[in-house]
C-alpha cells in the first residue's frame, strides 16, 4: 500500500515520489537508477538521464506493455518490460545503486543477509555477471528471469533490481536490503569471516 499522501496520486506522481525517496535516502545519486509501474496492460517509467531532485510528473513516459518502450525512456525500460511480461504479479520495478549492496557485489558470489529482517525476507540474493559491452542486450532477459524466483537481485558492480506487488513493496525491498548489506559489510570489517545468521 502506498503512503497515505500517495493514496490518490496518479502513476506519474507516484513514480516521482518514490524516485525522489531513493535519492533522498542515499540509494541513488542525483541521476542514477530508474523506477516503473505497471497495471497489467500499461507501463509508466522514468526517462533516461532523469534527475531525481528535479523530475516532474509530466516527464514520466508511458507505453503499452505489448509494445516496445518509446524513445527517451530509461535505458533499462526493456528490462522493466520483460520483468512485467515474465511475472504478472509485478506492479512495480525499481533499480537502485545502494553503495553497500554494490560494494558487496564486487567481492561476493551471493549475499546472505545476517540480520533478522534481512534473513526473513531474503534467504540469499543472486549476483549476476553481465558484460558491460552486452548489457543492453543481455540484462533484460537475465534479470527478468532471476526476478521470477527472487524479490530482488544484483548486477555485479551496477546495481540492485527489485519488483513488488506495489511500489511501496519494491521500495521496501530496496531499502531493507541496503540496510542488510551495510550490516554484512560491517560484520566483515569487524573480523567476522563468516558472520552468523540470526
Amino acid at each position: 500500500m502506498a503512503p497515505p499522501r500517495l493514496k490518490h496520486a496518479t502513476p506519474e506522481e507516484t513514480l516521482v515520489a518514490y524516485y525522489r525517496l531513493l535519492r533522498t535516502h542515499g540509494l541513488n545519486d542525483a541521476h542514477s537508477g530508474n523506477v516503473s509501474l505497471c497495471d497489467g496492460a500499461r507501463v509508466w517509467i522514468t526517462p533516461t538521464g532523469a534527475c531525481a531532485d528535479l523530475l516532474e510528473p509530466g516527464e514520466i513516459l508511458s507505453f503499452p506493455l505489448a509494445e516496445a518502450p518509446p524513445q527517451g525512456s530509461s535505458l533499462d525500460a526493456p528490462l522493466h518490460r520483460e520483468t512485467y511480461r515474465r511475472n504478472p504479479e509485478a506492479r512495480a520495478v525499481f533499480h537502485a545503486h545502494g553503495v553497500y549492496a554494490l560494494a558487496l557485489s564486487l567481492v561476493s558470489e551471493r549475499i546472505h543477509p545476517i540480520d533478522f529482517e534481512g534473513a526473513y525476507y531474503f534467504s540469499d540474493v543472486p549476483i549476476l555477471d553481465v558484460p558491460y559491452a552486452d548489457y543492453l542486450r543481455l540484462a533484460p532477459g537475465r534479470v527478468a528471469e532471476t526476478l521470477r524466483d527472487h524479490p530482488l537481485c544484483l548486477v555485479r558492480g551496477h546495481g540492485l533490481y527489485a519488483w513488488g506487488r506495489t511500489p511501496d513493496q519494491a521500495y521496501k525491498w530496496i531499502s531493507s536490503f541496503e540496510s542488510s548489506a551495510h550490516l554484512v559489510a560491517l560484520a566483515r570489517l569487524l573480523g567476522a569471516a563468516e558472520p552468523k545468521s540470526p
